[in-house]
């Protein structure tokens, strides 16, 4: 099944294209902007290639294989979404709140990563190649046969994260706070 356009979903009865446009009138501090909520919303195979979702609340929100290639996500709020098997290639992630949320199976490679927040994330199978992940809470999170080949993973917080089968075998991985490799 193919991607869905924005213009064919809803959420709370409004079209996610006109969510969108008022959300990126928000961003540019244009009159008629409204900050994006998107708690909940299913947003699975959506289209989303390039949108700016900086700072929108998309917790517990269903992304699964959802298209958000160069997509702009700073500062959103994650937390609890489903990501599974998503397309986050070169993504601006920085400082997103993702506590809990499930990337696996999704490929963010290239993405922009700095302070993330994935504490309790399930990152199962996920692709992170060539990522900066600088500063990033990995804080119980699972990371079971990821593929962080090529990221940036410095001062990063791995504590109690599971990595068995993790690929950060060409990664940068400098000044990291209790590595776990269980």
């Amino acid at each position: 099944m193919g991607l869905r356009n924005p213009r064919g979903i809803s959420h709370n009865q409004q079209r996610l294209s006109d969510i969108l446009d008022a959300h990126g009138k928000f961003v540019r501090g244009e009159q008629g902007g409204i900050p994006a909520d998107l708690a909940g919303a299913n947003l699975e195979r959506a289209d989303l290639r390039g949108a700016n979702l900086t700072g929108a609340n998309l917790r517990g929100a269903r992304l699964e294989e959802a298209n958000l290639r160069e997509a702009k996500l700073t500062r959103a709020d994650l937390s609890g979404a489903h990501l599974r098997k998503a397309l986050l290639m070169n993504c601006d992630l920085t400082e997103v709140n993702a506590e809990g949320a499930d990337f696996s199976g999704a490929n963010a490679s290239g993405a922009e990563m700095f302070r993330i927040n994935l504490a309790g994330a399930k990152l199962v199978g996920a692709m992170i190649r060539g990522s900066n992940l600088r500063a990033a809470n990995f804080h119980g999170a699972d990371l079971r046969k990821a593929d962080l080949t090529n990221a940036l993973v410095s001062e990063s917080n791995l504590s109690e994260a599971i990595t068995k089968g993790a690929d950060l075998s060409t990664s940068v991985v400098r000044d990291m706070k209790k590595v776990a490799g269980n």
